[in-house]
């Protein structure tokens, strides 16, 4: 096994920024106060978690009231979907979403269905975007949510939720549906610019790990004037929309993660889209029989899903790691499945190409000179499995 050690797995959690992480120190010594405390201690804590509402609140041009701190994306998805429907039950209970949302999305909605809920799965064709018309079409009477994720964790392409939320605002400023959005941003929030307001969506999630922050702090952002069943019972905190004592050193590295996102994102967003094409781009020149998967001009920035024919991805997988480089078959949230990825599937795609799949991201402290190694490992692993692979010996006709 070789010493260097290479991260193309931004995707699943990045590295903690060393600002972000002096950040956190400070305040698990110095902000020790429970920020519902009255004396000073705790008020001390309130006035830093209060800042950090506003600089968090300040990524997606938001108001800082109106962002809900969670313990991550997979908590902020089940208050927004959860919340939004308990809330709304008396005016329906249809829920659309896509193919290709995150488990945390599908696995709530499931459960929904399980409680009599009707949820309506749209596709999104062979590069990966759910198409605006197919959503205005499935919206009944009784549709109360419609959750489509701004940017997809495994394949990066970009939903039309510009789009989605000019529709579901028409509808509702004609008083003709008591109607949601609600939009999963874990992967967008601090790689694009976001803005609520143009996006139109009444609730958007974000996760402080996916941009160079601890795991274990989230945030949900919610319109004003939603109403929303709190889903953590017992407590007055965050305006009674999730009870429980607030993580506050976790709070204050979301905070300075969230500043340093918005005051870098061009530069971040640059590099990381230079070595995505550089990577792609030798990767098609000298691996024969690959798909990429997803549109290639609507998606993020630091993203590479790659499926290599007649190979399993999880066996592609463990070589590069032999190698130093750590990459992902997919959602990190479904890892240690055999099954191949309801994403991939989803495109239209052969299980034989979705069990091939690679995703591989990119971060700010990546470089060239890593691109063109895991480049040179990629393609000696690629020759060694194909090689041995049966899937890769032409059928004998008699």
């Amino acid at each position: 096994m070789t010493e260097r050690r290479i991260y193309l797995d931004h995707s699943a959690t990045t590295p903690v920024d060393p600002r972000v992480a002096e950040a956190m120190a400070r305040a698990v010594v110095q902000v020790f106060g429970n920020p519902s405390s009255v004396h000073g201690y705790g008020q001390q804590a309130r006035a830093a978690v209060d800042r950090a509402r506003r600089e968090v609140a300040a990524l997606i041009d938001a108001r800082p009231n109106e962002i809900v701190f969670t313990s991550g994306g997979t908590e902020a998805n089940n208050l927004a979907i959860r919340g939004a429907c308990e809330a709304s039950v008396a005016h329906g209970q249809h829920i659309i979403t896509s193919a290709i949302e995150h488990p945390s999305v599908r696995g709530v909605c499931a459960a929904l269905e399980q409680r009599g809920w009707e949820v309506t799965r749209l596709p999104v064709y062979e590069n990966g975007i759910v198409r605006v018309e197919d959503v205005r079409e499935a919206i009944r009477p009784d549709t109360v949510l419609v959750s489509v994720m701004l940017a997809n964790n495994e394949i990066g392409t970009m939903q039309p939720v510009a789009e989605i939320g000019a529709i579901v605002r028409e509808l509702r400023a004609a008083k003709q549906r008591h109607l949601f959005l609600h939009t999963d941003a874990v992967q967008a929030a601090g790689r694009m610019t976001l803005n609520v307001e143009e996006l139109g969506c009444d609730l958007l999630t974000m996760s402080a790990h996916k941009l160079y922050a601890p795991k274990g702090i989230g945030a949900l952002y919610v319109r004003r004037g939603v109403k929303l069943t709190g889903q953590n019972i017992g407590g007055h905190q965050e305006r009674e929309r999730r009870a429980g004592t607030e993580n506050v050193p976790g709070i204050l590295a979301f905070g300075e993660a969230a500043r340093l996102a918005g005051e870098e994102l061009n530069e971040r967003t640059t590099h990381d889209s230079l070595l995505r094409e550089r990577f792609e781009q030798k990767v098609t020149d000298l691996i024969p029989d690959i798909v990429l998967n997803g549109d290639r001009r609507q998606r993020l920035p630091h993203l590479s899903n790659i499926s290599f024919r007649y190979i399993e991805g999880e066996g592609l997988l463990i070589n590069l790691d032999l190698q130093g480089v750590a990459v992902s078959t997919g959602s990190a949230c479904s890892s240690g499945t055999l099954e191949p990825s309801p994403v991939i599937r989803a495109l239209g795609v052969s299980d034989e190409v979705a069990r091939g799949s690679i995703r591989f991201s990119f971060g700010k402290e990546n470089n060239e000179s890593e691109v063109d190694y895991v480049v040179e490992v990629l393609v000696q692993a690629v020759e060694r499995l194909r090689a041995l692979s049966p899937l890769n010996r032409p059928l004998v006709v008699s």
